[in-house]
């Protein structure tokens, strides 16, 4: 038997219950994987994430591992033997405009955090053991191309290239 109700009637019965108990203990909906969750993930590492208790927040963002370039204003290989491990940024519903200053704000407790490690193997070995997804950026290689200041006066059989000086 079909039932009968006007417009009224099943805009009011369609309304969301904000009230309504919510167990969120019982939730099937987890952001780390299921494989870490039951420790069938294969290896011989156990992820620490099951037993540390740590935010599902943290547990659920994917790192970065990278060995950072060296800065302009440096010719050595300064911070060129170490690795850093990074977190990815979170959209800008976590951010605002702070009133006082009017500067950005963000609730992003990860935003300025990075590890550092002595090889890429250290990090990896790392972020397996705390169960994070991760993801590897290979540096680029600088290609050093060897000049002399003597090739400037070198003979070439092309046409001779004059250059005005006035």
């Amino acid at each position: 038997m079909i039932r009968q109700e006007g417009a009224e009637g099943a805009l009011v019965s369609h309304q969301p219950d904000f009230h309504a108990p919510v167990d969120h203990g019982t939730s099937a909906f987890s952001p780390i994987p299921r494989r870490v969750m039951d420790g069938s993930e294969p290896g011989d590492l156990a992820a620490a994430a099951v037993l540390s208790g740590a935010p599902v927040d943290l547990q659920a963002r994917t790192a970065r591992i990278y060995r950072p370039a060296k800065t302009a204003t440096q010719s050595g290989d300064w911070h060129g033997h170490q690795w850093r491990m990074d977190w990815d940024i979170l959209q800008k519903g976590h951010r605002w405009e702070n009133p006082l200053m009017g500067w950005q704000s963000s609730a992003d407790f990860l935003q300025g955090t990075h590890l550092n490690f002595k090889s890429k193997e250290d990090a990896i070995q790392f972020a397996q053991k705390q169960g994070y997804e991760y993801f590897v950026q290979e540096p680029n290689e600088r290609r050093i191309i060897p000049k002399a200041y003597a090739n400037n006066f070198m003979y070439s059989p092309k046409k001779l290239k004059k250059i005005p000086t006035k």
